[in-house]
């Protein structure tokens, strides 16, 4: 101890005082020493400085060394307080220390006062930092159990709160006299069964399984369900009982957006799947559909005729199928141009109010300003058309059916909610009906395609997955909001592209299907569909040089270029060269080369930044002969198709 110490000792026999004092010197300690003798100077001294220590006999004229006691520890409880006297006893003695004493000496043994008080005022001075360091912890505590975002509950063994945050409060819709003293079950609804929750507790008590996280979905006292992280520790605070510590987050938000992000992962696997299987049956499709076409064409008779437009129109309506698998996987050909979403929505009305019939009221509401678009108006319709079929099959008696056309602008709180969203100016179209609603265990399923909860025959599941692709296709999203028994609200989110100038349909001009005498280029990796499109053609007069793959094109081509006036090609081939890689290296010789793609899939193929022109410079599997021998004169009388 380095510093110099002040002592305040009460004493009223001068030898006494005068002889601590000379102790103090004897021993080194520096010390000043301010002697009293009554009360009225010792409260005098107490007020007007502080003091390392206090020194007091036991036994003084109308005033003790007890009542000296208990008026220093009102003032301080802190400061080392030391009792003296020539004839303290033991039971005296325990009751000064009970009362707040550091320490009692006799005065036939004074020459311990000096080691004493040294021990008294170190033990303060490491008792102060303590107290220090534990009001900085306390304090530190109280700031983040107050301004926690996490709610925070303190429960004893029986699951009585005792004590909750502002969060909490705010978390479970209650405030804090409502809940410290209760069971914390009184939170929860009847229907999670609050005994069995608190006897978990209890066990959990038992078990001390200090540091355990769950995540489970609640439903509150307010019905509010609600999904919670709870993280349970055990503390001990000042000797008290142990008490349960639990720390509660809101996850609801977290838990949908996890649920959605699988959802659009799973939608995509989906979607790969589809445009995979589409592909594939469009080029048997073609070969179907193409000698059926060619049978009719040869004047057959009788059954013969009957099974040859039989087995056309089975490959039409499986040709249907597979578009609609092509436009949920999103590879499905669109002719986007600037449309005025209200207009779209007005020329279906008529057609929306004879499908829905006359017990299904039909509600527009058109956005006050153009609702400018950039998409295919086939498209924009089919999905106007799918939304209208789903929603008077969910209400079979009848109802009200609401089409809202309005321009919205998005924020960074509405994408935290909906991950396929984004930030901007977008078209919303949406669709309420007052029909049975979707259950929530159906909800995340029904834009999978052929998922449907109608019965055998009334539906093949793919006209909401038809919806899906579209609005894909159009860098747009859909949300959906349902109420088993109140109805469902579909809303479609396509960016909207300014005021522009809405396109105008080009004029539809009858050609008659001629052929011709010029050398077409066929790149077709499938024998089948190669051998039917060379007949076809040839049919038509046109001369056919046939290739499997891009390098038979590539010799093809350096043997009769000169002669060669077009190319038809399938976009996906093997050997790693797709039909754009083989036509570039076509045009990079000959500029103008007449090119025409097709393909089981569609443009997306060739990427983003190639145009393609359908009815001119590609064409979808499956196509019937017909269809083809006009694409390909079409491309070959056209100016700008090279």
């Amino acid at each position: 101890m380095n510093r110099k110490l002040l002592i305040l000792h009460l004493e009223d026999d001068p030898d006494f005082a005068e002889l601590v004092r000379s102790l103090f010197a004897q021993d080194g300690v520096d010390v000043e020493v301010k002697c009293v003798g009554d009360r009225a100077a010792f409260e005098a001294a107490l007020d007007a400085g502080a003091f390392d220590a206090i020194v007091s006999d036991y036994h003084l004229p109308s005033f003790s060394g007890l009542d000296a006691l208990a008026m220093v520890r009102k003032k301080n409880p802190y400061i080392p307080f030391i009792l003296v006297s020539g004839t303290i006893g033991e039971q005296a003695a325990i009751e000064s220390l009970k009362a707040g004493a550091t320490d009692y000496l006799l005065k036939q043994q004074p020459d311990r006062l000096p080691s004493a008080v040294r021990r008294a005022v170190q033990e303060a001075e490491e008792q102060a930092t303590l107290r220090a360091a534990v009001q900085s912890s306390e304090m530190l505590f109280r700031s983040v159990w107050e301004n926690s975002v996490d709610g925070m509950r303190l429960t004893d063994e029986n699951g009585v709160i005792i004590a909750v945050n502002k969060a909490y409060c705010d978390l479970v819709g209650m405030k804090a006299e409502e809940l410290e003293g209760k069971l914390f079950t009184v939170v929860y609804a009847e229907s999670e069964n609050p005994p069995a929750i608190l006897e978990r507790q209890r066990e959990n008590f038992r078990a001390r399984a200090a540091n355990r996280k769950i995540q489970g979905q609640y439903t509150l006292h307010n019905g509010q369900v609600m999904a919670l992280e709870i993280t349970d520790s055990f503390i001990e605070l000042h000797g008290q009982p142990l008490l349960l510590f639990s720390l509660f987050r809101d996850v609801t938000a977290q838990r949908r957006l996890e649920e959605q992000l699988r959802q659009s992962q799973k939608m995509e696997a989906i979607g790969q799947l589809c445009g995979g299987v589409a592909h594939d049956f469009n080029n048997i499709l073609t070969v179907i559909h193409g000698h059926a076409s060619l049978l009719l064409s040869s004047k057959l008779e009788g059954s013969a005729s009957r099974s040859a437009q039989q087995i056309s129109q089975a490959a039409e309506r499986a040709a249907s199928l597979t578009r609609q698998l092509l436009t949920f996987s999103r590879r499905q050909l669109i002719q986007p141009k600037k449309l005025d979403m209200n207009k779209i929505a007005d020329n279906m009305t008529d057609l929306l109010g004879r499908l829905l019939g006359e017990d299904v009221a039909l509600q527009f509401n058109y956005c006050p300003s153009p609702a400018m678009v950039e998409a295919d108006v086939g498209m924009m319709e089919q999905v106007l058309l799918n939304l209208a079929v789903n929603a008077r099959d969910a209400m079979p008696k009848g109802g009200r059916l609401a089409v809202r056309i309005s321009i919205v602008d998005l924020n960074e709180a509405h994408v935290q909610h909906h991950p396929e969203a984004r930030v901007g100016r977008f078209v919303c179209v949406s669709k309420t009906d007052t029909g049975c609603g979707i259950p929530p265990e159906n909800l995340q399923r029904i834009f999978e395609p052929f998922f449907t909860t109608k019965e055998v025959g009334k539906g093949t599941g793919l006209g909401l997955a038809t919806v899906y692709g579209i609005v894909k296709q159009h860098r747009g999203w859909i949300e959906v909001e349902s109420t088993v028994g109140k109805g469902t609200t579909f809303r479609i989110y396509i960016p909207y592209v300014g005021l522009a100038q809405a396109e105008t349909e080009k004029p539809t001009t009858q050609i008659t299907i001629r052929g011709g005498t010029e050398t077409i280029l066929l790149v077709e990796d499938e024998k089948s569909v190669r051998e039917l499109v060379s007949r076809v053609l040839k049919k038509y007069g046109y001369k056919i040089l046939p290739a499997g793959n891009g390098v038979e094109a590539l010799e093809a081509w350096n043997r009769h270029k000169n002669e060669i006036s077009m190319l038809f090609t399938d976009l996906v081939m093997p050997d790693n060269m797709s039909g754009r890689e083989l036509a570039e290296k076509l045009w990079a010789e000959r500029p103008g080369l007449k090119v025409i793609f097709t393909s089981g899939y569609s443009t997306d193929i060739v990427g983003q930044d190639f145009k393609l022109e359908p009815e001119l410079n590609y064409l979808q599997k499956p196509y019937p002969p017909q269809v083809l021998a006009l694409a390909v004169r079409r491309c070959l009388d056209d100016k700008h198709a090279g």
